[in-house]
């Protein structure tokens, strides 16, 4: 039986929960799904440009484990701007 998932402390918020490329219709994109720890990921080591290690401390796992979130958030993203897909941010 796998380990239960350990909640991440996540404080921001985004302001929309999809973005898309423009011209086309949601309903006719496929979706990228990115979740509240990978958005929170992103932000604190992309957008407000603090260490894995701090930004670890922040969400309250370890750095390894943020490197995976972090890793799967970058995936997701560059999946959607290359192949025009929208992402939504599951809250």
């Amino acid at each position: 039986m796998p380990r239960p998932c350990k909640r991440r402390r996540v404080r921001g918020r985004p302001n929309s929960s999809y973005f898309k490329p423009a011209g086309i219709r949601l309903t006719e994109l496929e979706e990228t799904v990115l979740t509240m720890p990978e958005f929170e990921a992103v932000r604190l080591i992309d957008y407000n440009k603090i260490s894995q290690e701090e930004a670890g401390k922040k969400m309250q796992v370890s750095q390894s484990t943020l490197s995976r979130i972090l890793k799967s958030a970058h995936k997701k993203i560059s999946d959607a701007l290359i192949n025009g897909k929208a992402i939504k941010i599951e809250k």
